[in-house]
Parts: C-alpha cells; structure tokens; sequence
C-alpha cells in the first residue's frame, strides 16, 4: 500500500467536489461538505498546513471512499 498524500485542504475540497460533494456551509476555518446521498465530512482550511495522515483517513471514511478510489482520483 502507498503512503498517503500530503494535500493541503483545499486541494482536498477540489478532488472531493470532484465527486459531487458540495460546501454546505463554513464556520471560520472549517469548510462542510455534503454528498447528495447524505455523506458528510468536516475539512479545516489552515494557511500553510498540511491535513495530517489521521485526519485524512478520517475524512475518507466519513465519505466513504477507500484509499485506492482516491488515489485514481487524483
């Protein structure tokens, strides 16, 4: 198994909208998305940081996607 990305929010929120999730709302840093079948997810904007490999794999199971399927979206 590979190592994980290092993907700074944004770019996350970009391959996630990818698969028809939605920003929902923002509370200061943090950005909600929705998938249109009721997936959720929490993801923090921070300048200059990196989403670290626990909460990422934390964000992908709250959406539901394994490692491989977000390996072939990026």
């Amino acid at each position: 198994m590979s190592k994980l990305p290092r993907l700074r929010g944004k770019k996350l929120i970009a391959l996630l909208k990818r698969a028809d999730f939605d920003v929902i709302r923002i509370r200061g840093s943090h950005h909600f998305l929705q998938h249109p079948d009721g997936r959720r997810t929490v993801i923090p904007i921070h300048a200059g940081e990196h989403i670290g490999p626990g909460l990422f794999l934390k964000i992908l199971a709250d959406c539901e996607i394994t490692r491989d399927e977000f390996e072939r979206m990026l």
